[in-house]
């Protein structure tokens, strides 16, 4: 993730050392551990940091004071005086999220209990606007913090999740001149000023699986995030991964069809090209399209509806795309042996539908043992 800072967090390290800076760093830990796993007493603090009760007891006593931390009541006892339970204030500050895809735009603001403050707002425009995007995502969100009564001051930071390439050692976007060749973030603090964090959509996908998804306890997942374009997160021992510069996971842009169409990213027959939502909407457009009078052009979710619904076009043109999607995935399987495949993106919203006819098709293209080792799943976030 390539960050900004957050003003309100107090937990900075720089130009710290010694016991000013284990107090921070324990401080950073405890906080981790309430977001990441809920409220626990002093004994499971002091077992989790190893840590002395007097340590954690002075941890626990700053952050109250600051508002960050609450003392939720005793719990029950394994012998002797029933223990505190602490944990995360909700209302001590507020996250966005934005999730900007190439035609389209949704954002959201949550709690530190990672619950959602009113509704997810969408709008039909992404990236590929240019600079109305840009100008339409600030008074948007203006707007949202009016309508909540939220001070800007408790918003601790705003995390954008976009596609393409994008460098983590310097946050610049390879893939859209949106940003003029300046970090990501840097446009996104300006224009709103707010704390941003950035993160390519397919790896915050497989981030948020593996934190509040079906991937916490999998050691080995592979996330196919199938909407606009295809994008592939790997989980490997238990850690996300990113490559070098943090370009891995182009799946969508792999070769696929040797003689086929040219891909927008200048390639010959990349996957997107035949399997990606934009391709699948598109044809679905044509054929549906020319058969009947449609109100409004079909989009690829409208496509997963109709085929779930027992639309043979609809139907047909799926399992087409994902013919090809498994060539692809079995490459990988091959390679990584996972202990899972999630689907996820627009294409999880097919569940179990998509999943039977992924599974099917992969047992053509998987060895065999290899396939069985492997578990395909549908994400539900």
């Amino acid at each position: 993730m390539i960050k900004g800072k957050s003003r309100r967090l107090q937990f900075v390290v720089d130009d710290l050392s010694g016991v000013e800076l284990k107090r921070v760093l324990l401080n950073r830990q405890i906080m981790s551990v309430f977001l990441k796993s809920g409220n626990k007493t002093i004994a499971d603090l002091c077992q989790i940091t190893n840590s002395s009760i007097p340590t954690v007891n002075s941890s626990l006593s700053f952050l109250l004071k600051q508002g960050w931390v609450l003392n939720y009541g005793t719990t029950e006892s394994r012998g002797g005086r029933k223990p505190a339970m602490y944990g995360i204030n909700p209302k001590a500050g507020y996250t966005i999220s934005i999730d900007l895809s190439r035609n389209y735009t949704s954002f959201a603001v949550y709690n530190l209990h990672s619950v959602l403050i009113d509704e997810v707002c969408s709008m039909p425009i992404g990236i590929d606007s240019k600079e109305i995007v840009l100008d339409r995502i600030k008074e948007s969100l203006n707007n949202l913090l009016i309508k909540l009564s939220l001070s800007r001051e408790l918003i601790l930071g705003v995390g954008i999740a976009l596609p393409g390439l994008i460098d983590i050692n310097s946050g610049v976007s390879y893939s859209y001149d949106l940003f003029n060749g300046e970090p990501v973030y840097r446009v996104f603090e300006t224009l709103l000023e707010l704390p941003c964090f950035i993160e390519h959509d397919t790896r915050a996908m497989a981030l948020g699986e593996k934190w509040f998804g079906i991937a916490g306890d999998i050691n080995n997942a592979l996330l196919i995030n199938v909407g606009t374009g295809i994008g592939l997160s790997m989980i490997l021992n238990g850690e996300l991964y990113r490559g070098k510069s943090g370009f891995a996971g182009e799946f969508g842009h792999i070769n696929i069809v040797s003689d086929g169409q040219r891909c927008y990213c200048g390639k010959i027959g990349c996957l997107e090209t035949v399997a990606s939502g934009s391709y699948i909407a598109n044809r679905a457009n044509s054929i549906i399209g020319s058969k009947q009078v449609l109100d409004n052009p079909l989009t690829f979710s409208n496509v997963i509806e109709r085929a779930v619904g027992g639309d043979i076009i609809c139907i047909e043109i799926l399992e087409e795309a994902s013919e090809y999607l498994a060539k692809g995935l079995s490459s990988v399987i091959h390679i990584f042996n996972p202990d899972a495949v999630i689907i996820g993106g627009e294409m999880s919203k097919g569940g179990e539908f998509i999943k039977s006819i992924l599974d099917y098709k992969l047992s053509k293209y998987t060895i065999n043992l290899m396939k069985n080792d492997t578990s395909i799943l549908v994400s539900k976030l």
